[in-house]
């Protein structure tokens, strides 16, 4: 037997087929992902029952998929890698028990989940057995979900029944050109539909990591793909019950931020990228977006500050001004409810102007779409820093900054506005009727300066309790660190209850 498993590890020609199509084996990955020497396979020799379809003779130890745990960057990891070398790595009633097996392995040791995907789906021929362990597998993903970190790499197909276990997961990684998830193929498609489409264009990396907002990475290769997964991984506690490790950047906690004077325009109309601002305030190079291609109007992401991890979200003025939308509002909500789950700090750099209009948006659902975010940030009891860089309107003043929605503390620049729209709206609907009357402009003008004069300056918010603190964008780091340092300690009571009810 030992003798039957160390030839499929070592097979050439199987491992001659993946490297063809541009793939690695499921042992190349493993090892690429975990520590050297680190990585001990559970249920090695583990072989299909059926006897269908004549499946006897081309059962194999494993049954398609390797499971086992070890260590990455020295910490304990649960890992499994489908084998698209045995019958495409399709899932079997063995298979899907070796996968629920180390999952459940994961949760009795609170250590995070590792997924590689590569199966083209159920397999057919063990009828509804293998449908059966899909179900565990779901079970598993959703008892685990903020219980301990589950991350999914798409590393070939990822069709039909095999689709759901990364959406369940935390985080999605795809790779360009060998990554493909959907639930019903091309042919599929064809027959129902009439419509022609390849497999990348169906469910490609591209599609998922932009389009559909399945994907939370998308990376060029399979090694960039498993270095990034470490690097996220250092960024996230084992399990709930821990935060994450602090780190030493090097980066000095004194250290102010003069360039922010310039990257921010004074003319509130002009754009910039709010990258250069995240990244001038948090510790150097410690700055890793997520979803960074889908609902571009926001930006999240994990970050540090004097080497503790906190979880970032800020509007992207050089995408729709910054708007809040449908996929904004998915995007944000999400990550929140990820950080409150894994007691990562947040957060938020506000320049918003408000939610996105149009018929569009509203009857899409913008209302209950953007009601996530309300939810999810009145939800999280983590520590919640807002920083109003520049305008804070409406609806995504209250969700993004207002101390009611159980914001901790809450800063902001010298230049910021802070209203329930801009000066131009508001005199518009409250002056319409002079502004109406006068030819020449200047009525609108003088009512416009008047209503920032009077609403719109960060003082006037200060003054009424709605902000802690005024500072000047050179001090947003030392700022923001001793606003963090002091809020690490936080502690809040919530009502009893069995769980809410999200605006899904």
């Amino acid at each position: 037997m030992k003798e039957m498993a160390t030839d499929r590890k070592q097979s050439k020609e199987a491992a001659k087929a993946q490297h063809e199509k541009g793939k690695l084996t499921a042992y190349e990955r493993i090892e690429m992902l975990a520590d050297p020497e680190s990585f001990t396979e559970i249920e090695e020799y583990a072989e299909l029952q059926s006897t269908q379809y004549g499946l006897q003779e081309k059962k194999m130890a494993g049954d398609g998929v390797v499971a086992g745990f070890g260590k990455v960057n020295g910490r304990n990891v649960c890992i499994y890698a489908q084998d698209f070398t045995f019958m495409g790595g399709s899932m079997g009633e063995m298979h899907n028990k070796k996968i629920a097996k180390v999952m459940e392995l994961a949760l009795k040791t609170g250590c995070p989940l590792v997924g590689l995907f590569d199966s083209g789906g159920a397999r057919i021929q063990e009828g509804v057995g293998g449908l059966d362990g899909g179900g565990k597998i779901f079970h598993l993903n959703t008892f685990a979900s903020g219980v301990v970190p589950q991350i999914s790499a798409i590393l070939g197909p990822c069709a039909g029944i095999a689709v759901y276990s990364p959406a369940l997961t935390d985080f999605v990684f795809m790779v360009d050109k060998i990554s493909n998830m959907f639930i019903t193929g091309p042919e599929v498609i064809k027959t129902v539909t009439g419509e022609s489409i390849d497999f990348q264009g169906l469910g490609g990396s591209s599609v998922h990591a932009a389009k559909s907002g399945v994907a939370h990475f998308r990376t060029a290769s399979e090694k960039e793909c498993l270095l990034k997964i470490k690097k996220l991984l250092s960024y996230l506690p084992s399990n709930n019950l821990e935060s994450p490790q602090p780190q030493n950047t090097g980066d000095n906690p004194q250290r102010t931020n003069a360039a922010l004077n310039s990257i921010v325009p004074e003319d509130p109309k002009k754009s910039y990228d709010a990258r250069k601002v995240i990244n001038e305030a948090a510790d150097k190079s410690s700055f890793f977006e997520v979803m960074e291609e889908y609902a571009q109007n926001c930006i999240v992401g994990f970050g540090r500050l004097n080497g503790k991890v906190i979880g970032i979200v800020a509007n992207q003025p050089m995408v729709l001004a910054g708007c809040l939308d449908i996929n904004s509002s998915d995007k944000i909500s999400r990550f929140v409810r990820f950080c409150d789950a894994f007691n990562i700090p947040l957060i938020n750099f506000v320049d918003v102007t408000g939610y996105l209009p149009g018929t569009e948006q509203e009857h899409h659902g913008v209302i209950r779409h953007g009601a996530k975010i309300l939810f999810a940030y009145s939800e999280a009891n983590v520590p919640k820093i807002s920083l109003v860089v520049r305008k804070a309107y409406g609806g995504a003043y209250i969700a993004l900054v207002s101390k009611q929605m159980g914001y901790d503390y809450v800063m902001a620049w010298p230049q910021a506005e802070i209203a329930v729209m801009g000066a131009e709206q508001a005199v518009n609907i409250i002056h319409r009727k002079e502004i109406a009357a006068d030819k020449t402009g200047k009525v609108r003008k003088e009512k416009a300066n008047e209503f920032s004069e009077h609403f719109l300056n960060p003082y006037v918010a200060a003054r009424e309790g709605r902000i802690d603190k005024v500072i000047e964008p050179k001090e947003t780091r030392r700022e923001l660190i001793k606003a963090l340092e002091m809020l690490l300690a936080k502690r809040e009571r919530r009502p009893a209850k069995k769980h809410g009810n999200m605006p899904l």
